[in-house]
């Protein structure tokens, strides 16, 4: 046994460890699959350092966490630029008590198998990434900071980005019906079609395992709780309705679809502590008039709340991105606030605030309200339709307000 350069006991614990290492010195806590030094659990790791110096890790202040392992994670700038490594955070642990070990690697497992089921449905931090799509034009730039000796810009970029879509056919749709467990189905309210298809099951907050389905539609997909499909409008469809409905569908996809990107590019270090913690991706595309663009994504949230009122403005379709992402909470006027909540096990956009004078109202917008706990709590739809329910919601209720908040 040697000791690190803080002078705590190595305890010969890392990724290359054998399985007799991890079973003597962490009783059980790691297993010989697991690989903490990866890119994966690297990423995880600083997610976790960022939620304690936050006081986001419920039963482990920053006070707490610096006292018993002896590691500094912040200086008189906010989160240390260097912060200490997987094999050193994980002989730390050992040393803590077992109601301590439990809470923060609990915690770290949890972010590290959100990372990899990121991975597995494609949407993990690859680090350099380059940005594809049938066309891209800069619509708007402007000058966010200028270098008080070398003059030197940081720039905001305002990208459309143009994509062709790809949706789902009908014979792929129908093809799922290889599967004894796919259900074709309608949506009584909005008569639009899903294959219902299995998914994996998901772990609450309390341990409980909660089953899922996941629904398939044209142009996306999403899983629920199996227990909401029963509360919901979705109905088993015979083939035939069901075909009429996908193809219906399909008509109205266009070619192309826009959106916009919003990219910070230049020179980034002086303002790379204000750009957004979650993600450090760096991102690269080339523009039709053939500029090369490198630099990180922001998110309209971001620029509202940064820049205030040099912004660009908040659409809805932006809006209802940042809702569903769960890291944005929008002040409307005449105090309402719309953000993430999670109900009975699924998320759920809340519109809370709101006085019994406006809710015959809010539905003809197309809210709809649900009585839990003997209290009417009213939703903006998660589905095809919530974009254009919040856009009517904001037509009326302007956004005073737009707060950043860790993802719940």
């Amino acid at each position: 046994m040697w000791r690190d350069s803080d002078g705590f006991a190595d305890h010969s614990v890392s990724s290359a460890g054998t399985n007799s290492q991890r079973q003597t010195g962490g009783q059980g806590m790691f297993r010989p699959e697991d690989n903490f030094e990866s890119q994966y659990g690297r990423d995880a790791l600083r997610q976790l350092y960022v939620l304690v110096t936050r006081g986001k890790v419920e039963g482990c202040s920053l006070e707490m966490f610096e006292d018993a392992t002896g590691l500094k994670l912040v200086d008189m700038n906010g989160i240390k630029d260097e912060l200490p490594p997987i094999t050193t955070f994980l002989n730390r642990l050992l040393a803590l008590t077992i109601e301590l070990q439990n809470i923060l690697f609990t915690a770290f497992e949890r972010l590290l198998n959100a990372r990899i089921e990121g991975a597995a449905s494609g949407t993990y931090d690859v680090g350099l990434e380059t940005l594809r799509a049938e066309s891209f034009f800069v619509t708007d730039r402007r000058a966010i900071y200028v270098h008080p000796t070398t003059g030197a810009e940081t720039r905001l970029l305002t990208i459309t980005q143009r994509e062709r879509n790809r949706p789902v056919t009908l014979d792929d749709a129908l093809g799922r019906l290889s599967d004894q467990r796919a259900v074709l189905l309608i949506n009584e309210r909005s008569n639009r079609p899903a294959v219902q298809i299995p998914a994996p099951s998901f772990m609450l907050d309390d341990g409980e395992i909660e089953s899922r389905v996941r629904l398939i539609r044209p142009m996306e997909q999403h899983s629920v709780p199996s227990k909401m499909m029963a509360e919901s409008h979705w109905l088993e469809a015979n083939r035939e309705r069901f075909s009429a409905a996908w193809l219906a569908e399909l008509s109205e996809v266009p070619e192309f679809s826009e959106s916009t990107i919003h990219i910070v590019a230049g020179l980034l270090l002086p303002i790379w502590k204000r750009l957004p913690n979650e993600s450090s991706r760096v991102y690269r595309l080339q523009t039709d008039a053939g500029e090369r663009i490198i630099g990180r994504k922001v998110s309209a949230t971001w620029i509202a709340n940064v820049l205030g009122t040099a912004a660009p403005e908040l659409t809805s379709d932006a809006a209802f991105a940042a809702l569903t992402e769960g890291r944005t909470v929008l002040d409307l006027a005449e105090g309402l606030q719309v953000r993430r909540v999670r109900v009975m096990g699924a998320y759920r956009i809340e519109l809370s605030g709101f006085t019994d004078t406006m809710r015959d109202r809010l539905r003809t917008y197309g809210l709809f309200g649900e009585i839990i706990s003997w209290k009417l709590r009213m939703f903006v739809p998660t589905d095809a339709d919530g974009t254009e329910v919040l856009a009517k919601l904001l037509h009326h209720y302007t956004i005073e307000r737009v707060a950043e908040r860790e993802a719940a």
